[in-house]
């Protein structure tokens, strides 16, 4: 089994510097470890939507063409 990495905990009281904290944070990971977030982060944003959502409905027209 795999070994989650180590958190570390940070005491910030101002937003911007939490904001430029974390930005410095995802540009330190490598580029395998920031797309695995994003695919965690989209698999547990489909997950909350559940089966139940409403879909994009296609309207079909047939149309027939004068002869002559």
């Amino acid at each position: 089994m795999a070994k989650k990495p180590h958190m570390r905990l940070r005491r910030v009281r101002n937003p911007e510097a939490m904001k430029d904290e974390e930005y410095r944070y995802w540009q330190r990971q490598a580029t395998h470890v920031r797309l695995a977030a994003v695919s965690e982060i989209s698999s547990e944003a489909y997950a909350l939507k559940g089966t139940h959502v409403s879909r994009l409905r296609r309207t079909l027209v047939h149309l027939e063409r004068e002869q002559g």
